[in-house]
Formats: C-alpha cells, structure tokens, sequence
C-alpha cells in the first residue's frame, strides 16, 4: 500500500494527551499525518515527518478527527415543516407528531427511503461526519420496522432498532400488545440487522417498566442498549440506561442530582442533541453539571424531520458552546471522541496510530473557529477511511 503524508498543518487536533500539549484535545502545532490504506500509521511534529509516497499540503490550516454522529433518525419519508412553523408560532412539541412520520415512511418505498438515507449522508459527510447511527423507528409494524433496518444497514454499521419509539396507532388502546409485539415478532425480524437497541422512555411514549422489557428482551438477542432519556422532563430513563449498562443516554435534558451521580460513576455516555432544543425551543442541557459529575458527554445532531431537522455537527458544536455552557475545545471532543465512547468504538474519533483514517481539514488556523463562526462551511477536505471522499 502507498503512504501519504497530510503536511503543513497548523494545528492538529489527535484525541489523545500522549501525542499532543497534555490537553484531551492532544494539539499538536505545526504538524503531519501519515496514512496507509485506510489506518493513521504516524502523528507528530512535520519535521519529524517519515518519507512518503505522496504527500499532501494542508496550507496551514487546522485538522480534526472526521465527526462522530452516534445519534440519528435517518430512514424516514415526508416532511414536517407545518409541525415546525406551528410550534415557532406558539405550540409546544410533544412525541405525537412522530404519527405523521410514520405514515408518510410506511407509503415509501425501499428505494425511496435508501435514497433519503444516502441524500443526507452526503449532506452530513460534506460537514465532516465520517461516521453515523441511525435507526428505525418510523414503521412500527413488524415489516416496516425489518426493513428500515435493512435499508440502514445498507449505508452504516451502526444500526438502532428503535420499534419502542412510539405505541404503533394500530395499538393505540392496547399498549401492552404493543410491547409484546416489539419484544417478540418484531424483535425477531429486526434483530437480524441491528446492533443496538433503543427506546423512547418518556411520557407520551414508553414509561420505566415498558421500557426495561425492551431492552432486556433485546439484550437477550444481542443487541447493546441505548436510551431515549429525560428530554421532555424528568423520569427513569437514565437510571434505567446506568443500570442496563447502556452505551449512551440521549438527550439528559432534565436530571436530578442522583441522574448525574449515576452517569458519573457508570460507563454510560451522555449523548446532548442541541439540535433538538434549537428546533422545539426547549430547556438546554446543562452540560457543565454533566462534566462536573464526571460524565462522559457527546455531541450529536439527532437529525430527524421532526425535532431536528439537521445534520450539521458543526452547528451542534456552536449551539452546545454558545447555549450549553461547553467550551470548545469540550464541544470539538465530544462530537469526536465523545460520539465515539457513545457507540463504544475505539478506532474512530481520534488522530492516532492504528486509527482508521477519518480526518477532516478546516479553512481555519483553528478548530475554535467551528463555535467562533456560526454557520460558515468551514471544512475544506474530508478523508474517511484514508479516502479524500469531500
């Protein structure tokens, strides 16, 4: 395989204290990359650089792990903007418009919804995702669920069987059925092409006792948890997700004292969705006291046609700076190495030897700049997997 050497890189965000200024960002200045086939093989100083093949000049810009989206809702038809433009106008969100997602992704075709999927990856790879979960979750039906999965796992490893996110209509009076349904027949047609498990324990959706029944039974069939938690108000989601050994908590926009102390102390992430308090204009997360407690916080865009139409994680890094109460360099490694943790991968979200080759070149000196510049399209190349793929 040929060598290519990334040089004349300002500053070089690597993840890891060891190779850097001692920070968890790991900065080093004035720096080069080394790539073969689609692994990092060296990170250091430009002078100290080892010959290449090829070589490539970053102009003196900055360079960051490609993002990690750990948190997404991608396999869906239809559009939702007069949801939107009633609740800038006043009305508050609530799970309920999730129906109107469902009907329009049930009507799609598989091509159709493949081509949504892929419409948006590109959208998200062009920002510097170079990697994404999603899941299903608009179907609802024991088929319609089964083949979202197989249309996500056309287009990432990272798949969520989300059957638990709300009671399908057609069991509108009979949630218990529906739960039975989601942890048997339905379970069993999806587990095939997931590898997480996920449910929406929340009010208006599935409370403590239904949502443990899921993630058991899915447990059971060898899919790893993660939790739908405490974003419309407080509730069990995130004991239930320590507790599970979930790999992530998602949303943890209201927590108790006894919420954090149990996300400091256990190896479930913090996954905070700014994008989601933007669009519903809702409470923000209070990521200082999830730092504070000792919790292990990321970044991600939940991007979905509902509560969060985007799929920018740059604009999540500025809203979780500017909103949040993160800094940037805390914003920059959770939506890195933070999403990472969340998906429990240690081979992305890092600019290390033996990592996979995901890197994404800015046009700035700095990755400040991503919160120091609102909405500029700052990232200039994206490699992933030691391809120049943007």
């Amino acid at each position: 395989m040929t060598t290519t050497a990334v040089t004349n890189i300002a500053s070089l965000v690597t993840n890891d204290p060891s190779l850097g200024d001692g920070t968890p960002l790991g900065l080093i200045q004035d720096a080069a990359v080394v790539i073969e086939g689609d692994r990092i093989v060296w990170t250091g100083e430009a002078g100290k650089a080892p010959a290449t093949d090829n070589a490539v000049d970053a102009g003196g810009r900055a360079m960051i792990p490609g993002f990690v989206d750990s948190h997404s809702h991608l396999v869906f038809a239809g559009d939702r903007t007069h949801e939107f433009n009633a609740r800038m106008s006043g009305r508050p969100y609530s799970a309920g418009g999730i129906r109107t997602t469902v009907s329009a992704t049930r009507a799609a075709s598989d091509d159709e919804l493949s081509a949504n999927v892929a419409r948006y990856l590109a959208e998200a790879l062009r920002q510097g995702t170079t990697t994404f979960e999603t899941k299903s979750g608009y179907g609802l039906t024991v088929e319609d669920e089964a083949r979202a999965l197989r249309v996500a796992s056309r287009h990432t490893d990272e798949v969520t069987f989300l059957g638990a996110h709300i009671v399908g209509p057609e069991y509108a009076d009979d949630p218990a059925g529906y739960v039975d349904l989601v942890t048997g027949p339905m379970l069993d047609a999806c587990a095939p092409y997931a590898r997480w498990i996920d449910v929406f324990c929340e009010k208006g959706a599935f409370d403590g006792d239904q949502a443990r029944a899921v993630l058991i039974a899915g447990k059971a069939r060898g899919l790893h948890p993660r939790v739908h938690a405490n974003q419309l108000g407080h509730g069990p989601g995130v004991q239930l997700a320590v507790e599970l050994d979930a790999a992530s908590a998602d949303h943890c926009t209201h927590l108790t004292d006894a919420d954090l102390d149990a996300l400091g102390q256990g190896d479930t992430v913090a996954t905070l969705l700014p994008g989601a308090e933007f669009s519903t204009r809702a409470t923000w997360p209070d990521a200082r006291r999830l730092l504070g407690a000792g919790a292990t916080v990321a970044l991600s865009t939940d991007c979905n046609p509902g509560s969060s139409f985007t799929s920018s994680m740059p604009f999540c890094i500025a809203l979780a700076v500017r909103d949040m109460g993160m800094t940037p360099d805390e914003a920059l490694w959770s939506a890195t190495a933070g999403g990472a943790a969340a998906l429990r991968r240690g081979d992305i979200g890092r600019i290390t030897p033996g990592a996979r080759a995901d890197l994404v070149l800015l046009d700035a000196p700095s990755h400040v700049h991503l919160a120091y510049r609102p909405g500029v399209p700052l990232v200039s190349k994206v490699w992933r997997r030691g391809e120049q793929v943007a």
